[in-house]
């Protein structure tokens, strides 16, 4: 077993299933997808640490693979389906997606930073998994071409209420995000059923905040 393997391995083991994370199915696509692939060269030593993996490159604009125990229990509380189309919001390098395409039918992930989504697509197709399509798109607008949604996951924490994404919804469609609304921000689940959408808090989970769904700027005169 390589050392990657291994901590892919150490990963599951110590970080995730102790999360309460019992879905095989999730716990299966984890071992597989190598987290390493997703990340710089200057960072893949990292890839397997319980923190938000910095992939960016541009230090103005950071972007995140968020920690591997905030996805795997998003993803958990999403119950998606093999014949699902799934939505991934922000989706950086791609490593959420990956995991979303072993659990999915359909997966669009959208991400604002043009260069960050061709290197995902690179990955994702060096990877094999061809029922992911990757958009450049600002991370409030979705893909609405694509939708309705069965599932929508965001990587990554959102400052206000996502309207634009909670259209993009099926009847019985789940959003998963972190709300940073309030503090603590919790992930938190949102349904929708007969044209109105209810939410329930999951955990509490601090990420950053994707580019575009930040607060607005409040002045004081």
């Amino acid at each position: 077993m390589s050392g990657f393997s291994t901590a892919r391995q150490k990963m599951v083991d110590g970080q995730v299933r102790p999360s309460d994370v019992t879905d095989i199915r999730i716990l299966d696509a984890m071992l597989a997808v190598p987290r390493e692939a997703f990340a710089p060269a200057s960072q893949r030593a990292l890839a397997y640490l319980d923190l938000d993996l910095d992939v960016s490159e541009r230090a103005s604009d950071k972007r995140y693979l968020i920690k591997p125990v905030v996805t795997a229990k998003m993803l958990q509380a999403a119950e998606i389906k093999q014949g699902d189309n799934v939505l991934v919001v922000g989706c950086a390098t791609g490593y959420a997606a990956a995991i979303i395409a072993h659990l999915a039918g359909q997966v669009t992930a959208t991400e604002s930073d043009s260069s960050l989504a061709a290197k995902a697509g690179d990955v994702l197709a060096g990877l094999g998994l061809v029922n992911v399509t990757v958009r450049t798109a600002a991370a409030a607008d979705g893909d609405p071409a694509n939708a309705p949604y069965d599932a929508i996951i965001l990587n990554g924490a959102t400052e206000i209420v996502p309207d634009r994404l909670y259209s993009q919804l099926r009847e019985g469609g789940r959003l998963i995000c972190v709300f940073a609304t309030t503090q603590p921000p919790r992930a938190t689940l949102v349904t929708r059923s007969h044209g109105d959408f209810g939410n329930r808090a999951l955990f509490d989970a601090a990420v950053p905040v994707l580019p575009g769904l930040e607060r607005a700027a409040a002045f004081v005169f």
